[in-house]
């Protein structure tokens, strides 16, 4: 029953995320969350080391392509500043968004990876269209009252997953 959550991969965060690994496994487009995966969600700017890694996915031939459920505004300006697409509101763990994405990169969902902080949206949502997983932890302990929520019930899985101990 908790398979359905369990990732392909987990990294402390996006910059630890190995490029060339991902190379290998055939990957040749990266979906993006955009909070608590690229930034905390009360802040505007990303840190260097996210737009390092985010430039040499693009120096690599990687398509990029962020999918949040946070609000447009939000998006377009992260998208701006990165120089990636972006879709918003996209109701993870929701199939939509997810395909809306793939036909931005143009490739197969066995193509694509997806890194995200949450268990319930962005790794869901990348098993239900068969994409390569991969959990990062949130950036910040400050989040909406309903993720905290959703985080009680994904420690649980985690701990079920043997994720966390």
């Amino acid at each position: 029953m908790f398979e359905r959550f369990r990732p392909d991969q987990v990294a402390p965060k996006l910059e630890d995320v190995d490029l060339g690994n991902l190379q290998k496994k055939g990957v040749r487009g990266i979906i993006c969350d955009i909070d608590n995966t690229l930034l905390p969600w009360d802040q505007e700017i990303p840190e260097e080391g996210v737009r390092e890694w985010v430039a040499e996915a693009k120096k690599l031939n990687f398509k990029v392509v962020l999918l949040s459920n946070a609000m447009p505004k939000r998006a377009r300006s992260l998208s701006k500043q990165l120089k990636i697409p972006a879709k918003a509101q996209a109701v993870k763990p929701r199939r939509k968004g997810f395909k809306g994405a793939l036909k931005e990169m143009e490739l197969e969902a066995r193509e694509v990876a997806v890194v995200g902080d949450q268990l319930f949206t962005d790794i869901w949502g990348g098993n239900r269209m068969g994409m390569y997983t991969i959990l990062v932890s949130p950036l910040a302990e400050k989040e909406f009252f309903s993720t905290k929520i959703l985080r009680f019930f994904e420690i649980k899985i985690k701990k079920k997953l043997g994720i966390i101990s």
